[in-house]
């Protein structure tokens, strides 16, 4: 057995330590025999006698530093050096002593367990290490206790779970907990070494606990010009859970048509708001009946209707002074175009809705009516004309009227007036656009050339209905009313001619079908133009004629003034007249 020796560790004597004796068989004790040591410490740590072959440690060995030394021997011949056995390999293993207390990974650990938890429920698990040899002897077995924290807790003396050892811990009567386990080596034995840690355990919140009104009576007072959707008042139940748990829901009974219950999500409070307008004159006092019960129950805790809780909101509606009320707003008003200034266009009416009802009076916002097309009566609120309307101005006028009360000018009232402007048949339709039409020379009797439309200002109430003639009787054209407020301009011939004439005005008579009957001439020119086969327009401009064969009478005239200005100018030179009397004959001047 001589390959393993075994050293205490941790050795506190003053000489080295003895660990063992490597003896040769080829040793006669004659001091032949030397003994050599090499390996992990030799030298150092080990020291070996040459000649006995006795081994001792120089220093004091931690296991916990390194448990076991490999080394190697050898047995030489002291004269010749020659190996007497071969190399062998050994041993040193250093034996544990309890020298390492148990030790937490943190002096502080934080857990939590529900309040209400059943006995026994696991909490946290605390772990102690030992350095010491856990395959040798007792020195790294450990047993768990608790020093302090019970009769709350308690803990497994194996594992170190700590577990619940009291039933009905409740959160609202104590919150935190500061719990002292111990470690202790020798398997819990007298003499064992022990460490400790300390665990701060919290009792987490269930909903255990429901919402209750301190006071079951709440008094709110509301001004009756209190916008709709405006808080009013806040009532507040108590509940002892925290987070989601104290979470609650406000609800009027029966619900209310005038206020509303809201619950603030970071208070917790009942918000009481308005939803409708609220009337002094009407009614002043207002009772009803508020629930309140949590968000998020726990099913293991409700019982019959004790998570709701109830309380009396008594409202009290005070007085202000309200400005005039009109009977509509806004009011729509329809008047005549063209009637006379000074005509009635409506009335508009407003009161004082406070139990004194004071007077009121009337006023246009001028900033609305800058043309100051209307008037108001100052104290019965009748609208009149102050100038005739014109429809095809303006079909809308759109203005303010102030209502004040006369007691006192800083309560006042605007109501937007619209006034629509009907229509009057007073005006008479025309052309609808400005036509360029043309006949050809060639053309035949009948031949459409012109297709015309009208347009009228006027709305009627059924649509305008046109109506279209030639008056007089034209020998040159016709019309055809084609009945759909468009009508066809016709040649009454054949055969028309630039020379004789270039240009026909043709007075157009288009009358509507409305209540008084308006009509009008308009005029339509139409330019004889060359064309070709197909009846494609080529030219319009009157043909030039040669001097000698001729002349139209428009042209006899143009020549005619061309002569009185040159006899006019008598420093001009024959040959500047004859120059002239060429020119005249050309396409510019006879235009």
């Amino acid at each position: 057995m001589w390959n393993q020796f075994f050293l205490l560790e941790e050795y506190t004597g003053n000489d080295h330590q003895y660990v063992g004796k490597l003896h040769s068989n080829m040793d006669k004790g004659d001091g032949n025999v030397k003994y050599i040591l090499t390996g992990d410490g030799a030298g150092t740590l080990f020291l070996i006698d040459e000649k006995s072959g006795d081994i001792h440690a120089t220093k004091r060995l931690d296991r916990e530093e390194k448990a076991m030394y490999t080394l190697h021997a050898k047995v030489l011949d002291r004269n010749t050096n020659a190996e007497l056995e071969p190399d062998t390999e050994f041993n040193i293993k250093i034996h544990d002593i309890n020298d390492n207390a148990p030790k937490f990974a943190k002096e502080i650990y934080f857990a939590s367990v529900p309040e209400m938890s059943e006995v026994g429920t696991s909490v946290a698990t605390v772990t102690a290490t030992d350095a010491d040899d856990q395959t040798y002897g007792n020195s790294a077995k450990l047993v768990y206790s608790i020093l302090q924290g019970q009769p709350y807790f308690s803990v497994d003396s194996e594992n170190g779970t700590i577990k619940t050892a009291l039933p009905g811990m409740d959160r609202e009567v104590k919150e935190n907990y500061q719990v002292v386990i111990q470690a202790k080596d020798m398997a819990g034995q007298m003499g064992g070494l022990s460490g400790t840690t300390t665990v701060s355990i919290t009792l987490s919140d269930v909903n255990d606990s429901p919402p209750r009104f301190a006071n079951h009576s709440f008094r709110v007072t509301a001004v009756e010009s209190t916008v709709i959707g405006a808080a009013i008042g806040r009532i507040k139940a108590d509940d002892p859970d925290v987070g989601r748990n104290a979470e609650m829901e406000y609800t009027i009974v029966g619900g209310h048509d005038i206020f509303n219950i809201i619950t603030d999500q970071i208070t917790q409070e009942g918000v009481i708001i308005i939803k409708k307008p609220l009337d002094y004159e009407t009614k002043r006092d207002y009772e009803f009946r508020v629930e309140v019960k949590n968000t998020y129950l726990d099913a293991r805790f409700i019982h019959g209707l004790q998570f709701k809780d109830y309380a009396t909101v008594k409202v009290t509606v005070e007085d202000v002074d309200e400005p005039p009320v009109f009977t509509r707003n806004p009011y729509i008003i329809e008047v005549h175009e063209d009637t006379a200034a000074g005509s009635f266009v409506g009335v508009v009416s407003a009161r004082d809705p406070d139990a004194d009802n004071k007077p009121v009076k009337y006023s246009i916002d001028r900033h609305t009516d800058l043309e100051r097309l209307f008037n108001i009566d100052s104290v019965n609120g009748t609208i009149t004309t102050l100038k005739a309307l014109d429809r095809e101005t303006s079909k809308w006028h759109n203005i303010s009227v102030v209502a004040t009360e006369i007691n006192n000018p800083r309560q006042t009232t605007r109501v937007p007036v619209f006034i629509k402007v009907l229509d009057v048949n007073d005006n008479a339709p025309e052309f609808a656009m400005s036509y360029d039409t043309f006949v050809c020379e060639n053309v035949k009797a009948g031949q459409l050339i012109q297709t015309i439309s009208a347009v009228d200002t006027d709305e009627p109430l059924v649509g305008h209905k046109f109506v279209f003639s030639i008056s007089p009787t034209n020998p040159n054209f016709t019309i055809d009313d084609r009945e759909d407020n468009t009508a066809n301009i016709l040649t009454r011939r054949g055969g028309f001619s630039r020379r004789e004439m270039s240009m026909y005005l043709l007075p157009v008579v288009i009358s509507d079908n409305d209540y008084p009957i308006q009509s009008s001439t308009s005029t339509l020119i139409v330019r004889v133009c060359a064309c070709d086969s197909r009846g494609n327009m080529q030219s319009c401009n009157p043909e030039v004629l040669p001097f000698s064969d001729g002349l139209t009478t428009g042209a006899l005239v143009a020549i005619l003034l061309c002569v009185i200005i040159l006899l006019s100018k008598s420093t001009l030179e024959l040959d500047s007249v004859l120059f002239i009397k060429r020119q005249i004959t050309t396409k510019h001047c006879y235009k």
